[in-house]
C-alpha cells in the first residue's frame, strides 16, 4: 500500500509508516499535482496547506483513509470522504499543549506589549511609559469553547489569578465542576470579560461568532485573542474596533486567508500577528505525525481508529474494551444476513452485560458492516455503514440491559426482521476469542471464523449422517459440527464448519433430503473484500 505525506509532516511519523509501507514525501504540493497523483495512493497525511475536496476525493480510487496532522479538519471535505467510505482521522491532542501555551503567550504578550517593545528597544528606543501593560491577576478570562485547549488554558489562567468563565454548549455540569469553571450562557460571558480567547472549531454556527454586535456589547478596553480557526472573529469587525479604542487590544494567529496579506488588522497598534504558530514546536509536530502515522497504520491493517472524525468519538479506555467484540459484531451481521430471506427492514443490536458500560454506537457499526457486505458491491465499513443502511431505509436500533446474561458477562444479539422473516443471532466472548452462543433460539457453540453451513432439520435419527454422507460424496470435509438445542418439539439445527465451500449444486442437493428443512451456507470472506 502506498502513502502521501504532504505539507511537511515530522521524520518520525514518516518512518513509523515506513516500516510497512511505501511513503512518497512532497511538501508544498500543487493542487493540480495532488489531483493528478491521488488515485494512486491509499492514505493521505496533510496538515493545513493541502486542501482535500470533493474533486480529489472522487478521483481517489483507492484512498481508504485521510489523515491530518494536528486538530482542525476545515481542509477536508469530510461529506464527501464519508459518503465514498474513506476515513479521516486528525491528532486531537498531539498539539494540545502547543496551542495552549501559544494562547497564554499571546495573551501575555498583548497586555505587556511584548513585540513592539521588543521591535523598538532593538533599534535603540526607550519607552518605558509608552508600554505600560496591564496585568493579568483579577481580570476575568472568558473561552468560548472548553475542549482540551479551552480546558489548558483555564487551567494555567487560573494559575494567573484570573477569574475563568467559559461557554460551551457541548459541556457538561461535571466535567465543569472537575475544571472549577463557572459555565455561562454566550452573552454572559461577553459582557463580563475582560479577555476573550476563542478554542472552537470553524463551522456555520461560528463563523463571525465573534462580529461587531457582539463587539458592542463588550466592555470597554476588552482583548481579544484567537489561536483557534480563521474566521471565528470578523476581521474587519475587530480591526474596526481596535481603531475606536473599544478593543484595547487582540492577539490573533490565525487568518480567514492564509498568509493575510491584505488583513484589515496589519499594521494595527496594540494587535498582536503571529503566523499559524500554535501547533509550531518540536514536541508537537513529532506528537501529531506520530499519532497520525498509529492510526493509517490501524486502518490499513484493519484495525478501528479512535481518533476518526467521521465516526462516534471513543476514548482510548472505550476502545480497549469493544475492541474484541468488533470482529464478533461484524460477523453476527453476516450470519444474520445470510441466513435471513427477504430484503433487511430493521436491525436491532441489543447489549447486554458489562459491555453496555462502554460506548456501544462503533459496535453497532460493525453489526451493519457484517449485514451490507454480502449484498452490496461497495466496500462497506464503520464510516459509510450508517449512511448506507439509511439510504436503503434501514431501521437501525440500539438496546443496553445491564442486568449480567446467564452464564456470560456480555451477550450481543443481533435481530434483522426483513420483508419475509425475522431472525436473531447471538455471540459472546470466550477471553478474546468470540463465538456465537444462540442461532433463533437454538443454544450452539460455534467459531464464526470459517466455511459455515447451517440446516435446521427434523429431530429425528439419520438425518446428520445423511447430510454428512452427502458432503463426503461431493469431496467436502466437515472439520467440526454443532446441533443446537431448544425447547420446540421435533426440531434441531446443525451447524456443519466446513474445509471448503460447499457450492450452490451442493447446497441444493443437501435441501432435497429428507428430513432437512433449509441448508444455507455463511460466509465470512465478504469482511475481506
Amino acid at each position: 500500500m502506498k502513502i502521501l505525506a504532504a505539507d511537511g509532516i515530522a521524520k518520525k511519523g514518516i518512518e513509523l509508516l515506513q516500516k510497512d509501507f511505501e511513503v512518497d514525501v512532497k511538501d508544498k504540493l500543487p493542487a493540480e499535482e495532488l489531483l493528478e497523483i491521488i488515485p494512486q495512493y491509499d492514505a493521505i497525511i496533510v496538515r493545513s496547506a493541502s486542501k482535500i475536496t470533493k474533486e480529489v476525493i472522487d478521483r481517489a480510487e483507492n484512498l481508504k483513509i485521510i489523515g491530518r496532522a494536528g486538530v482542525g479538519v476545515d481542509n477536508i471535505d469530510i461529506p464527501a470522504a464519508t459518503a465514498k467510505g474513506i476515513i479521516v482521522i486528525n491528532s486531537p491532542g498531539g498539539n494540545t499543549i502547543a496551542a495552549t501555551e501559544h494562547t497564554m503567550a499571546m495573551m501575555l504578550s498583548m497586555s505587556r506589549n511584548i513585540p513592539i517593545a521588543n521591535e523598538t528597544t532593538q533599534k535603540g528606543e526607550w519607552n518605558r511609559k509608552k508600554y505600560t501593560g496591564v496585568e493579568l491577576r483579577g481580570k476575568t478570562l472568558g473561552i468560548i469553547g472548553m475542549g482540551r485547549i479551552g480546558s489548558g488554558v483555564a487551567k494555567r489562567a487560573m494559575a494567573f489569578d484570573m477569574d475563568v468563565i467559559g461557554y460551551d454548549p457541548y459541556l457538561n455540569e461535571e466535567r465543569a465542576k472537575a475544571l472549577d469553571v463557572k459555565v455561562v450562557s454566550l452573552d454572559e460571558l461577553i459582557e463580563k470579560s475582560d479577555f476573550i480567547t476563542v478554542h472552537m472549531p470553524i463551522n456555520d454556527e461560528t463563523r463571525d461568532m465573534i462580529n461587531k454586535d457582539n463587539i458592542a456589547k463588550m466592555k470597554d478596553g476588552v482583548r481579544l485573542i484567537n489561536c483557534a480557526r480563521g474566521g471565528i472573529i470578523n476581521e474587519q469587525d475587530l480591526a474596526d474596533a481596535v481603531k475606536s479604542g473599544k478593543v484595547a487590544g487582540a492577539a490573533i494567529d490565525v487568518y480567514t486567508k492564509e498568509p493575510p496579506t491584505d488583513n484589515p488588522l496589519r499594521g494595527l497598534d496594540h494587535v498582536v500577528l503571529t503566523p499559524h504558530l500554535g501547533a509550531s514546536t518540536v514536541e508537537a509536530q513529532i506528537g501529531v505525525s506520530l499519532d497520525v502515522a498509529h492510526g493509517i497504520k490501524a486502518a490499513l491493517s484493519g484495525q478501528p481508529v479512535s481518533t476518526a472524525v467521521n465516526m462516534p468519538p471513543v476514548s482510548a479506555k472505550a476502545m480497549s474494551m469493544i475492541r474484541p467484540y468488533l470482529s464478533l459484531a461484524e460477523r453476527l451481521g453476516v450470519m444474520a444476513q445470510d441466513l435471513s430471506d427477504g430484503a433487511v427492514r430493521q436491525v436491532e443490536a441489543e447489549y447486554d452485560g458489562k459491555i453496555t458500560e462502554a460506548d456501544t454506537r462503533m459496535v453497532t457499526m460493525a453489526v451493519l458492516k457484517g449485514i451490507l457486505s454480502p449484498v452490496l458491491e461497495t466496500n462497506v465499513n464503520y464510516v459509510n455503514a450508517p449512511g448506507l443502511a439509511d439510504e436503503r431505509n434501514i431501521d437501525v436500533k440500539e438496546t443496553k440491559n445491564a442486568k449480567k446474561p446467564a452464564g456470560f458477562d456480555s451477550l450481543i444479539s443481533v435481530r434483522v426482521n426483513t420483508d419475509k422473516d425475522s431472525i436473531i443471532i447471538k455471540g459472546a466472548l470466550f477471553g478474546e476469542q468470540g463465538r456465537i452462543v444462540d442461532i433463533n433460539d437454538f443454544r450452539v457453540d460455534v467459531d464464526p471464523h470459517a466455511e459455515l453451513m447451517v440446516c435446521p432439520h427434523e429431530n429425528r435419527p439419520g438425518i446428520i449422517g445423511t447430510v454428512g454422507t452427502l458432503l463426503g460424496q461431493e469431496g467436502i470435509n466437515i472439520s467440526s459440527m454443532e446441533v443446537g438445542k431448544t425447547s420446540r418439539e421435533g426440531t434441531n439445527l446443525m451447524v456443519l464448519t466446513l474445509d471448503s465451500p460447499a457450492s450452490k449444486n451442493v447446497m441444493r442437493k443437501v435441501v432435497a433430503l429428507d428430513g432437512i428443512v433449509d441448508a444455507k451456507r455463511v460466509d465470512f470472506s465478504v469482511l475481506n473484500k
